[in-house]
């Protein structure tokens, strides 16, 4: 019997960088090269097998369940698809309400309704449509909701992995503005995960750019600083061969993003 000889795929290795509390910080990449790896390790979604996770001074990666458990509502995630990523039996309220239920946050059940109903407001949603299900929104009202189920925990730190690549382009800017106002109200810290440059360049006004990839083995192969005014720094000039023509194509068109 012949035998294939597995090779070992390394996801994302020597990636390193320091995000300061109410910054935004883009990772970058192409399809595959781990940028939502990334995002799940720090969040301790996934194991990770060397390196550390340091969460304002403490290092969080060797934690059990338990002992995570009180940085859960400071750390949260909006996924990329809110087709999938809303449970379709559940109502808006009932959505919403599972992290406080689970994460043990309100001890009534008025006070947990507080809560869902005001992170509804927060993402610009009728507070009163708590109890239709999620195939009765549009695309973009879903990822709303699904930005106000992690509002509801109060975090401090949101993963948005690609939150806007599922939705017309026109709704693309109205959730970059609504990122932008959430972020500046409620001092939020992001990590904003994307393939679209644009995007990033739109929403990680203060940040700095990861490329993680492409053909980098899960490395980091640029990083740069970028101007609040103008969003990511374009002339910033990544190392990798193919980032540059990237960086090149995407940055020589107009940076407009509908509203």
């Amino acid at each position: 019997m012949l035998r294939r000889q597995s090779r070992l795929l390394v996801a994302v290795d020597d990636v390193s960088f320091t995000l300061r509390s109410g910054e935004t910080l883009g990772i970058v990449g192409e399809s595959g090269s781990g940028k939502t790896t990334l995002g799940k390790a720090i969040l301790r979604l996934i194991q990770i097998n060397g390196g550390g996770v340091d969460w304002k001074g403490e290092r969080i990666e060797t934690k059990s369940k338990s002992a995570m458990r009180p940085f859960r509502t400071k750390m949260q995630a909006v996924f990329q698809d809110p087709f999938s990523s809303l449970n379709p039996h559940l109502s808006v309220k009932q959505v919403i309400e599972e992290g406080l239920i689970v994460n043990r946050v309100g001890s009534t059940a008025r006070e947990r309704d507080a809560r869902v109903r005001a992170a509804l407001v927060d993402v610009g949603l009728d507070p009163n449509t708590l109890n239709r299900f999620p195939h009765e929104f549009s695309g973009g009202q879903r990822q709303r909701i699904a930005i106000a189920r992690a509002l509801a925990l109060d975090p401090e730190f949101v993963v948005l992995d690609e939150p806007t690549s599922a939705l017309d382009l026109s709704v693309q800017g109205q959730i970059i503005d609504l990122l932008r106002d959430l972020q500046r109200r409620l001092a939020l810290t992001y990590l904003f995960i994307s393939h679209d440059l644009k995007v990033v360049r739109a929403l990680c006004h203060k940040g700095h750019r990861h490329e993680v990839g492409p053909g980098g083995g899960g490395r980091a192969t640029q990083a740069g600083h970028g101007p609040s005014k103008t969003g990511l720094h374009a002339k910033a000039r990544p190392r990798h061969a193919r980032g540059r023509g990237l960086t090149v194509v995407v940055f020589s068109q107009p940076q407009r993003i509908p509203r």
